[in-house]
């Protein structure tokens, strides 16, 4: 039960122990310049919903960066798919199509963990108190699975690296200045509220950053709104990979 899932996933993870010290230089260098840059450069001293920018920050941070790390899977299965025909022993493998999907999510939420764990040490340098609480966690999860999701989900539709860094220009890259990591959603034009309404990061750095600063702005909406996301884009995902000719 579960092979291929877990094989997919123990390949996965074995490739990313190789580039292990890439892939941590990478996750504690952008968030560091954002935090320089707007933490202790334009939000310096600034308050947030009475509170201290930084503590609004630091949580945007991390959604942010566990979003880019997770949909970062998308590069790696074109790479497998177009260069090492790695994807195609997937489908030919004798398991269901729903396996490579799970492997593959569990690999996005993996890559995920690795800047969460980096700005939990900026946050104690910085003197904020963020709360892990199971209620974090399990928000964090359904995070890292929507857009571990999103990345397989790209990688699919797309047909070549020009069209994945299209996709990132138009999705991810709006997404990450407009759904409420930097600056309130609330403060923004309407016509900007209209478009971060549609980002799945919008609610999922609400939820999370209620659950870090011990907050209760309708959370059980948001987790059930998130589950409906992952239930969605699973489906759609294994459909998508169901229809791949190998």
């Amino acid at each position: 039960m579960l092979y291929g899932a877990r094989g997919i996933y123990l390949r996965e993870t074995l490739i990313l122990r190789r580039k292990l010290f890439k892939t941590l230089l990478a996750s504690a260098v952008s968030p560091a310049l954002f935090l320089l840059a707007f933490g202790f450069g334009v939000g310096r001293g600034a308050m947030v919903g009475g509170q201290d920018y930084l503590s609004f920050l630091i949580p945007g941070l991390l959604t942010m960066a566990s979003m880019n790390q997770s949909y970062a899977i998308a590069t790696e299965i074109n790479i497998s798919r177009f260069y090492f025909k790695v994807f195609e022993e997937y489908l030919l493998a004798p398991f269901g199509r729903w396996q490579i999907v799970l492997g593959e999510m569990f690999y996005g939420i993996t890559r995920g963990l690795i800047p969460v764990a980096i700005i939990a040490l900026y946050s104690l340098f910085c003197g904020v108190s963020l709360h892990f609480s199971p209620a974090f966690f399990l928000a964090l999860l359904l995070h890292l699975a929507i857009f571990s999701l999103l990345g397989i989900l790209a990688a699919m539709i797309v047909r070549s690296h020009a069209d994945q860094a299209t996709v990132n220009a138009f999705l991810i890259t709006p997404m990450m200045f407009l759904s409420g990591t930097f600056f309130p959603v609330e403060k923004m034009p309407l016509a900007i509220k209209a478009v971060a309404s549609i980002f799945p990061l919008t609610y999922s750095t609400r939820l999370i950053r209620s659950t870090l600063l011990q907050q209760d702005n309708g959370n059980g909406l948001l987790y059930l709104l998130l589950v409906v996301m992952v239930i969605i884009l699973f489906g759609l995902t294994k459909r998508i990979i169901e229809r791949v000719e190998v």
